[in-house]
């Protein structure tokens, strides 16, 4: 649309040519927007420059945590598994591991690290992710198994099983941080890979997302420690619940013994 014909225009009428995407929201139109003489269509303009600006981020960090998977995709491996678990420092509950196979050249706008996102936006896109992956396994690891084998090892525990869960089987792993043992897959550890990797990030959020869940769970059998709102992490309001209750079945005697 030529300048003229912009200048012409009401806000309103502007408004609904960009929702029916009569008007592109080009560097022209920007400009023309932003020397506009009214305040409202000068203030439209900086809106649409930020919006421009915060997609043009999002599409440079999701190409960036997509490297690895589309090198992998090109290489002729179609079902790369992310792999990563939540729940490694909590003072109670299991932890929880999760695995996400994607269809070659799949990409969520949003999917992150499970740990930058707000609870709200990770159910949104644990359900995303459910809805369009091949496949999703969850893996857990109990709080008997935490204190029997050690955090390390139970960690490792709920993500080889959370892999056994998917169908179908995976080519390839993408784990965040180490090996998972005797894996039958080949696997690459990958440090930092939950918020360096598109499909770690993807399991990390539904590692999280489910977790909470049970931790959730656990609150209604034992409303007096707080589980809902610290998800069994050593926060003051928890520590001060143990110390008036004591521990529950679901408290990690492992980890309690280093409180004492």
């Amino acid at each position: 649309m030529a300048a003229l014909e912009l200048s012409r225009l009401t806000l309103s009428q502007i408004r609904e040519a960009l929702a029916s995407r009569e008007i592109r929201v080009t560097s022209a139109v920007l400009s023309e927007l932003a020397g506009d003489r009214r305040v409202g269509v000068r203030r439209l303009a900086r809106r649409l420059a930020r919006a421009r600006d915060a997609a043009r981020a999002e599409r440079r960090r999701l190409d960036s945590m997509l490297e690895k998977d589309r090198a992998l995709w090109r290489s002729g491996m179609v079902r790369v598994a992310g792999v990563d678990e939540a729940g490694m420092g909590p003072l109670a509950g299991p932890v929880v591991a999760a695995a996400v196979i994607f269809e070659p050249g799949s990409e969520i706008r949003g999917v992150d690290d499970s740990k930058k996102l707000s609870s709200a936006r990770r159910d949104e896109l644990a359900g995303i992710i459910v809805r369009d992956a091949v496949a999703t396994g969850i893996g857990e690891a109990s709080v008997e198994e935490i204190d029997r084998l050690n955090i390390f090892h139970a960690g490792l525990l709920a993500m080889k099983r959370a892999v056994a869960a998917l169908c179908p089987a995976p080519e390839f792993a993408l784990v965040d941080g180490r090996r998972i043992p005797e894996l039958e897959i080949p696997q690459e550890a990958c440090v930092g890979g939950d918020r360096r990797h598109f499909s770690i990030a993807g399991a990390s959020i539904l590692a999280k997302t489910h977790r909470d869940r049970l931790m959730m769970k656990l609150d209604r059998l034992f409303p007096e420690y707080g589980f809902a709102r610290h998800k069994g992490y050593g926060t003051a309001q928890h520590r001060l619940a143990m110390e008036k209750h004591g521990r529950t079945p679901v408290h990690r005697r492992s980890f309690c013994r280093r409180m004492a």
